[in-house]
């Protein structure tokens, strides 16, 4: 017994000599980074890709725009670069179904129903007007071919298939999209049927188009079909029909590579598209043009603009050390070395990117405890003295309070013998 009380009793003495801190200086600033961000993990349905910032970089469209609204966004980022009644909730046709798509897309990504799943179509979904592949009452598909008649055909009769099969009826659906646009911060949507034929109490806008198509660009099951152009669909019984995609910018832009049209008497002609160029990706909203053919040459003119003027530009990376360190009052060290806790690509105009800097806003000291990763403070970033994003700042070391060394001790060693 004397011997290990003897142990106890050195130990002690080892462990309250040891210094806790290491005194060592860390980097002393924030080094942009240009690896490109980590691309979406498509296993995962966050509730949001947040936009860095709500404000779009222009304050007014640098070009004519002739149709209701309109916003032009960067994908990565969610930066918006320019809009027009970007708030004003209007139907939007088809553009609907950019939320049944999304949500097919999450329920296959989590394992809640698989590509090859057979889909019995019933007659609701089958009597279904408006855009269709023509599915007849009782005819199978599976998940995966409906999914596809959906994106490239805007098929109102895949749509309501789908619906039921990821919720048991279109009513379900549309409350789960209802859920799903206000988990994504869609204060201006809302969705009663799931193909955007005409419904009482239908809306959406610009701005929300945006963020739900973003959401639905991030997924690399999207693009398995967006781009095609034309394909015969088998209904199994000798009959076949001729998919055509109905987004003309995959033929008419160089980069186009999806999006979602749509067009009714009171929505007039909408289209939310995509094209990516040089590692960038914007999204065009045009919604209430007058033409077919208009809202086409609108979202070209958009997409020009962008391309042509903006670039996406590393600011910082996840781990990057920022200066000096931070003072702990009670502490077994006197400071804590701090790291920037996030990523931030910025959109900015090309030959601008002298005009960011970054601006520290950072406690004077921190009381222990001190947690690796806790949140401390943030870093605004700024163009030309306008905050645009902000990156938060954490603690990159534990720092315990003082006497927490013999309290450990005890807890790890003493209770040993």
């Amino acid at each position: 017994m004397r011997k290990r009380m003897l142990a106890l009793l050195v130990c002690l003495v080892l462990a309250c000599l040891i210094p806790s801190g290491t005194g060592e200086e860390i980097d002393l600033s924030p080094a942009p980074s240009t690896a490109a961000p980590d691309a979406p993990d498509a296993g995962s349905t966050p509730p949001s890709l947040p936009p860095v910032s709500d404000a779009p970089l222009l304050e007014t469209p640098p070009m004519r725009l002739n149709c209701a609204a309109a916003l032009l966004m960067e994908a990565e980022s969610g930066q918006i670069i320019f809009e027009m009644n970007a708030d004003s909730p209007r139907p939007v046709a088809s553009v609907t179904k950019v939320m049944t798509i999304l949500l097919t897309l999450e329920q296959m990504d989590a394992g809640r129903v698989s590509p090859k799943q057979p889909v019995t179509i019933s007659q609701s979904a089958a009597g279904m007007g408006g855009s269709q592949v023509l599915l007849d009452v009782g005819e199978t598909q599976d998940v995966d071919t409906l999914l596809k008649c959906m994106i490239v055909g805007s098929a109102n009769d895949a749509a309501v298939a789908l619906a039921e099969t990821l919720y048991g009826s279109e009513a379900l659906c549309a409350e789960a999209m209802n859920r799903r646009a206000d988990a994504l911060g869609m204060a201006d949507t809302h969705f009663v049927n799931c193909t955007g034929l005409p419904a009482e109490g239908q809306h959406t806008t610009a701005r929300d188009v945006a963020v739900m198509s973003r959401q639905m660009f991030a997924h690399p099951r999207y693009f398995d079909h967006s781009a095609v152009w034309m394909e015969d669909i088998d209904h199994g019984d000798g009959r076949a029909t001729q998919l055509v995609n109905t987004n003309k910018l995959l033929r008419l832009y160089d980069g186009c590579d999806g999006g979602k049209t749509g067009s009714t008497k009171e929505a007039g002609y909408c289209v939310s598209a995509t094209a990516s160029r040089g590692g960038m990706r914007l999204i065009a909203v045009v919604l209430g043009a007058a033409s077919g053919k208009e809202r086409f040459d609108i979202a070209r003119q958009m997409f020009d603009f962008g391309f042509a003027n903006y670039r996406r530009y590393p600011v910082a990376k996840r781990g990057t050390k920022v200066k000096g360190r931070l003072p702990v009052t009670g502490g077994e060290a006197d400071g804590v070395g701090l790291a920037l806790g996030g990523d931030l690509t910025l959109l900015v105009n090309k030959g601008d990117e002298q005009r960011v800097a970054l601006s520290p806003d950072l406690p004077e000291s921190l009381p222990a405890p001190v947690r690796e990763g806790d949140a401390v403070g943030r870093v605004t970033v700024q163009v030309d003295g306008r905050p645009v994003a902000q990156i938060p700042v954490v603690a990159a070391e534990t720092v315990e309070a003082k006497g927490n060394g013999i309290k450990r001790f005890w807890h790890n060693w003493a209770w040993q013998f």
